[in-house]
């Protein structure tokens, strides 16, 4: 059995398949970031899961794909970690880049971009994998993602740059005051993903032309910096992976258009299309995993 996971900082989306393919069981569980997860953190959280309790035992392989997995010494933590709900498994873990280039890939050469908690940029070829100057995380970069928007909004807020009655409903939809921010905001752990948990605020409100600009301006500053260093981005299709990208879709369109680039997939959750392309291809994921490294 194999167990196929692609992964952001805050949520996890994962298959149980057999070694042809065929779908077992899909199940969500958190995300595991090496950034802010250590293997202990790891351990404890998957033997958790209901199904991985049940199953876990039965795999072989595991492939995880990870936001923040760029080095190995970053994958052993995940890949130790998942031992624990994977004891007789072979265990991978690798880029959730590459994870979200297989899961766009159309035969043709492209940009593929995450927008999710963080945001993330690789080009691929169908050989060469070959990310982007990004992933630097929320404090000095990851333009255009859940916690750039949401550092924005809670900038507005405590500028006031909101109205009175934005500002109100804005602390009783989340229960947030300037003291809790600040303390949420300087913890040890987890401040991208409280400030990434703000973007639907601005999702809601997206007809407001302070909000719909303050989401374009996110995507663009992420154009500038990670899509238009790459001097294929004027020529192939940049798609999109991730829930930021998924549900404001609109505005990111229209900076495509703003750019005058050309739009690619558009796609919430990259484990359907990585599922695709291991099926696709018919080659054991192993093989997928190394042969285009």
């Amino acid at each position: 059995m194999i167990y196929l996971a692609e992964s952001g900082s805050t949520k996890c989306d994962a298959v149980f398949l057999t070694n042809e393919g065929e779908e077992i069981k899909r199940i969500r569980t958190i995300g595991f970031n090496p950034y802010f997860h250590d293997e202990q953190f790891v351990a404890k959280e998957i033997i958790k899961v209901p199904e991985i309790a049940e199953l876990g035992s039965q795999v072989d392989q595991v492939y995880f794909y990870g936001a923040g997995c760029s080095t190995p010494e970053l994958n052993a933590i995940i890949a130790r970690g998942l031992k624990a709900g994977f004891p007789n498994a072979e265990i991978q873990v690798d880029h959730d880049l590459r994870a979200s280039a297989y899961a766009t890939w159309n035969g043709l050469p492209q940009i593929t971009c995450i927008l999710g908690t963080g945001s993330n940029v690789v080009y691929y070829d169908g050989q060469r994998l070959q990310p982007g100057r990004s992933g630097y995380g929320f404090i000095i970069g990851d333009e255009g993602s859940a916690s750039y928007i949401g550092k924005r909004l809670v900038r507005a807020y405590l500028y006031r740059q909101m109205s009175d009655a934005l500002c109100r409903e804005f602390e009783e939809t989340f229960g947030v005051d300037e003291v809790i921010i600040r303390e949420k905001v300087y913890a040890p752990q987890g401040a991208n993903v409280f400030l990434g948990s703000f973007a639907p605020f601005a999702h809601k409100h997206l007809q407001h032309p302070f909000f719909y600009q303050l989401v374009f301006n996110g995507f663009r500053e992420f154009i500038e910096t990670q899509v238009l260093p790459f001097s294929q981005s004027q020529k192939v299709p940049i798609s999109f992976v991730g829930s930021i990208a998924y549900h404001f879709a609109p505005v990111l369109k229209d900076v495509l258009d703003f750019f005058d680039l050309q739009e690619g997939k558009i796609i919430r959750r990259p484990v359907d299309g990585l599922i695709d392309y291991y099926r696709r291809y018919k080659m054991n994921l192993h093989k997928i995993d190394h042969g285009n490294h």
